[in-house]
């Protein structure tokens, strides 16, 4: 973004701004195409009502770009707390509450963590079905705000659920399998016991913040035990997922961060390259220090003729040699694919690429140096198709998925 343009969002003078556009029509659609975000992000950041309406009028559709941590200018009024700037945004269009930012996040359930319960009624005046969206982890707005003991918060937000007569989204469940009341007694709550969350909390309503939430709740409708029907009792199904520590850390897209994600593919794919590398190098067993050629006189000698620098392995196990070779050799090329993937777009292109050149012509070299007069043809063809092959595949294997998607939308 173009420094004058940055200071004129920062202060929210809006008369720079229309002297910036009679110089440039276009800076605004420049600075569109800045990472860091737009003029209607630091306009938002600083709360300046007057700037954000005039930058909508220009470009309504700089209220739905991201910056580079993924939040919109929504997302940023609201948990800051400018209920005027979301005011203004809600104008361009409804949608803008249901925007997600990292982990699944919208604009309402930043204001939750945050209390800041103007922007919550602002928000659900607008779009009360934003009261139901949730986060990857399947949070909603009240379970972020009892999460973060925001009591003020949760009183909007029970308020009008109750007014919206939603009360369902009291037993929605997080990722762990927790409703609100379980939330509210977390620290006390033994899950099976036969009580409710409720019902612990009228036990031992000893923390902090307990009594609030508790007249919250009741106030909310929410049950004991004894009021809970058998239909409404968790099953032993849920709580066998909570500790499913495979779903647990397996990627989730939108919950994981992409640059964190590539970078454990690039750490992951160096890793493999680096061993393969190793191993194609210097094969296991070593390799001979000396050239054999067995006396064709002496009948009794057992050892198989041989150069010096040649496998050891592969004179003694030919089939076992070359095997071992082709799968090393897979997973060595396999990975230097990923890592050119992975850095595609990267500065210093031209040197990355010839840095990829070097370690194949060194790999196949080595390779093939040591490799036992015998097998080496093999061992040439498998070292010259498997690059070729491997791009050919994933496109053919990206091609069978997209087919297998398509019919199991349209059975």
């Amino acid at each position: 973004m173009e420094k004058r343009l940055f200071e004129a969002a920062q202060t929210g003078y809006v008369q720079k701004l229309q002297q910036l556009l009679e110089e440039n029509p276009l800076i605004l659609h420049a600075s569109a195409l800045a990472s860091a975000g737009n003029p209607l992000h630091v306009a938002s950041a600083y709360g300046h009502v007057d700037f954000v309406k005039e930058i909508i009028n220009l470009r309504p559709d700089l209220a739905h770009e991201v910056n580079q941590d993924g939040f919109s200018p929504m997302h940023i009024a609201s948990s800051i707390g400018h209920t005027g700037v979301v005011r203004e945004l809600l104008k361009v269009g409804q949608k803008l509450c249901h925007l997600q930012g990292p982990e699944k996040n919208t604009p309402l359930h930043c204001a939750a963590i945050k209390g800041k319960v103007h922007v919550l009624s602002e928000m659900l005046s607008a779009c009360p079905e934003c009261i139901e969206d949730v986060t990857i982890q399947h949070d909603t707005a009240l379970h972020l705000a009892i999460k973060n003991n925001q009591f003020e918060a949760i009183t909007v937000l029970v308020n009008w659920i109750r007014g919206m007569k939603r009360e369902e989204i009291f037993n929605m469940k997080d990722e762990q399998g927790n409703t609100v009341l379980h939330l509210a007694t977390r620290k006390k709550q033994r899950k099976g016991n036969g009580l409710t969350a409720l019902d612990l909390l009228l036990i031992f309503p000893s923390e902090a913040g307990d009594r609030e939430v508790d007249e919250i709740l009741r106030r909310a409708g929410a049950k004991r035990m004894r009021d809970v029907t058998p239909s409404e009792s968790p099953s032993p199904e849920s709580y066998d997922s909570r500790h499913d520590f495979v779903e647990y850390f397996k990627f989730k897209k939108g919950r994981d961060s992409p640059g964190e994600t590539r970078s454990a593919l690039l750490v992951v794919a160096a890793l493999v390259a680096t061993t393969s590398f190793q191993f194609g190098v210097n094969p296991p067993g070593g390799v001979w220090q000396d050239n054999y050629t067995p006396d064709k006189n002496n009948s009794t000698s057992s050892s198989k003729a041989h150069n010096a620098g040649e496998a050891i392995w592969g004179s003694m196990n030919a089939v076992a040699f070359a095997l071992f070779m082709f799968f090393n050799s897979l997973g060595f090329k396999l990975s230097i694919y990923m890592i050119i993937i992975l850095t595609t777009k990267f500065p210093l292109q031209l040197g990355l690429q010839l840095c990829f050149l070097a370690m194949y012509f060194t790999y196949d070299t080595a390779v093939i140096a040591t490799t036992p007069v015998g097998i080496r043809i093999f061992i040439i063809v498998t070292e010259a198709i498997i690059p070729a092959l491997i791009p050919l595949t994933a496109r053919w294997v990206r091609k069978c998925r997209k087919k297998v998607i398509e019919r199991r939308k349209d059975p």
